[in-house]
């Protein structure tokens, strides 16, 4: 085995959990999907390894989010398929809210458009600054600013709509309100 085989075998063992975590929010928190994403994009990277410059993690992010992205669309093509609901096995006690509230997001997050979620996943789950996540997207840090405001906010009505509207209901009452 080469020096070029070691360092990627050596990538993926240390970086690999990390990079299933994107791809799983990628992929709205379908397992198996991100476990295919991420084969997928490891797959071809092996053959590019040695072209690959001092930031093979970030070049593999690039690849995961444009391969998820590329992955909607084909799927947007073909056939609509009623997804399965994942029979999900019972916790362990106490941990309901936690589980209640990931399912939620994950959820919420498989709402929002492909190129949307990708900026907030890279952004606020995977800690990039928003150059970094503008250069992995390939598009400009103002894109990725508009795209994570967006999604955020969308992220926030989705998962409290009636917390969104009371508030917005309050803020017009205190401007609207007559004076006695």
């Amino acid at each position: 085995m080469g020096q070029a085989e070691e360092g990627f075998d050596v990538f993926v063992e240390t970086r690999s959990t990390a990079l299933l975590r994107t791809a799983y929010l990628l992929c709205a928190g379908d397992r198996g999907a991100a476990e295919d994403l991420l084969q997928d994009v490891l797959e071809r990277t092996y053959g590019k390894w040695r072209k690959i410059d001092s930031a093979p993690e970030a070049y593999v992010r690039a690849a995961l989010a444009n391969a998820a992205a590329n992955r909607w669309r084909h799927r947007s093509r073909r056939v609509r398929e009623a997804p399965l609901e994942e029979v999900i096995p019972p916790s362990e006690p106490g941990h309901e809210e936690r589980v209640a509230d990931r399912d939620a997001l994950l959820r919420a997050l498989a709402e929002l458009p492909q190129k949307m979620r990708a900026a907030v996943v890279l952004r606020y789950f995977d800690d990039l600054t928003e150059a970094q996540a503008a250069h992995a997207l390939g598009c400009g840090v103002g894109t990725i600013k508009s795209q994570t405001s967006r999604g955020l906010a969308r992220l926030r009505d989705l998962l409290d709509p009636v917390g969104a509207d009371t508030t917005a209901d309050q803020d017009r009452g205190s401007r609207c309100a007559p004076t006695s």
